[in-house]
């Protein structure tokens, strides 16, 4: 048996963003889907309106007869039930890269990696490309309305993909053009250095096809220092973006106008102009990012700038999630300190003589640890921060790790810090904290995302 024979594949903790969009894809192919995940969502209610079989809980028992491989993320240990009888039957075990690698075959990949900004960006391109009718297949790791529709099976022939470098796993993609928004060091469990990062993304680059395209950040030193180590890459055609003079798609001006900008970059000479309409320099620059990577498909430039106009966010990327009693409560997966930063000064800008007022949960004990004071000293513009504790996913804690290191560099940077131990204590803090005018700004990539809903029952 092949182990890329998709026929009947089985997903374990198929509720989880990536591989929800690569099992919607397939089930959309005509694959008998299969799955499990450890407790109902939305997901895996959209999942069943697909016809995947979706099982509640890990158990042996929930692997069926006539599966032809079972996929699996990095997050999944070896003790896991349903993996264990995989192998005790000799089914093919695919990490979920593997499986979208051969999602993406036969058409015209389109990967976007980096440090940061990977969601938005393929969610721009995935847009704004349907918005002109090329409807393209696609799969991000957010939402971008509703459960479900992180991806699509599209019948053009283009195949566009957020490309995860945590696990090196975007090492298995061979896209025609590769977007590196950032370099970064992150993921501290599975990278020791930024040598490695950059050996990582080196890997990357290397996969794109022959005379196809990168497009990397001209602005973004970790991507400069990989632009330079790639530069005599044969058969890879680079194009750098950002506001760099010696960009080769330049951005001139960057005009904020309250949550959304107006953009304008300099192509083949003549300047163009387009509305990007989330908050940020950040997410302008990813937008421009995006126009590159479409032209460089030989998408015309100024219908994509258009067709970018009209994209309104993802799930969870600065998401407006409400206003109650004139405050507005935004939530955003901001995790590392430099999206923290980013994602914090889009929204000090938006609110103008407002203040802003942020719940930030720690993710994962190892980027704690080596990344929690870079955190509280990112959080410190803020008005005032709850920070809640760790998140842990998918580990372990550590001795001597906790939210603290958060909050005391906080406070040593002049930040009014408040500790939260239960998400259910904070509406009541904001709400003794907020006035009319205010921003809330949920931060960070675990459940603190539920908090908007209440604070605003709260607030109301």
């Amino acid at each position: 048996m092949s182990p890329t024979d998709l026929s009947a594949p089985h997903f374990v903790a198929i509720g989880g963003v990536g591989m929800s969009g690569v099992a919607k894809i397939l089930a959309r192919r005509g694959s008998t889907v299969s799955g499990s995940d450890a407790k109902a969502s939305a997901t895996v209610d959209a999942l069943r309106l697909l016809g995947v079989e979706v099982s509640i809980g890990h158990a042996a028992e929930h692997l069926p007869v006539g599966a032809s491989c079972v996929v699996v993320s990095s997050a999944i240990r070896d003790t896991n039930p349903e993996l264990v009888a995989a192998l005790e039957r000799g089914l093919p075990v695919l990490h979920r890269a593997d499986a979208l690698a051969a999602l993406m075959r036969g058409h015209r990949g389109l990967a976007v990696a980096g440090t940061h900004g990977k969601t938005t960006t393929t969610s721009m391109l995935a847009v704004s490309l349907t918005a002109l009718g090329l409807d393209p297949s696609f799969s991000i790791g957010g939402d971008l309305d509703e459960p479900g529709s992180n991806a699509h099976h599209g019948s053009g022939e283009i195949f566009v993909a957020e490309a995860d470098e945590s696990d090196r796993s975007f090492q298995k993609y061979s896209p025609e053009v590769a977007i590196i928004l950032n370099v970064e060091l992150d993921h501290h469990a599975n990278y020791a250095s930024m040598a490695e990062v950059h050996e990582s993304f080196e890997a990357f680059v290397d996969r794109i096809t022959p005379g196809g395209t990168l497009v990397v950040s001209a602005d973004h030193p970790g991507a400069r220092e990989l632009t330079a180590r790639v530069a005599d890459r044969p058969g890879l055609n680079t194009v750098t973006v950002g506001e760099s003079a010696d960009a080769t798609l330049r951005v001139l001006r960057i005009t904020p106008h309250g949550l959304s900008s107006e953009v304008t970059v300099l192509v083949d000479g003549a300047e163009l102009t387009f509305t990007v309409a989330v908050p940020g320099r950040h997410n302008a620059g990813n937008a421009v990012a995006a126009l590159a990577a479409g032209i460089a498909l030989g998408v015309p430039a100024a219908e994509l700038a258009e067709a970018l106009g009209g994209y309104r966010g993802v799930r969870r990327r600065l998401q407006l999630k409400g206003e109650a009693q004139g405050v507005q409560v935004i939530d955003s997966y901001a995790h590392h300190p430099t999206e923290i930063s980013a994602d914090l000064d889009a929204i000090r800008e938006a609110a103008g003589d407002g203040r802003v007022l942020v719940v930030f949960q720690p993710h994962l004990f190892s980027r704690t640890q080596q990344l929690g004071v870079e955190m509280g000293e990112a959080l410190a513009p803020a008005d005032a921060v709850i920070v809640l504790d760790i998140y842990p996913a998918r580990e372990d804690p550590l001795p001597g790790v906790t939210s603290d290191l958060v909050i005391d560099a906080a406070r040593a940077h002049g930040a009014d810090t408040t500790a939260a131990h239960s998400l259910a204590e904070v509406p009541d803090l904001i709400a003794g904290m907020a006035k009319p005018g205010d921003f809330v700004l949920t931060m960070g990539a675990g459940d603190v995302t539920s908090l908007g809903p209440e604070i605003l029952a709260r607030l109301d």
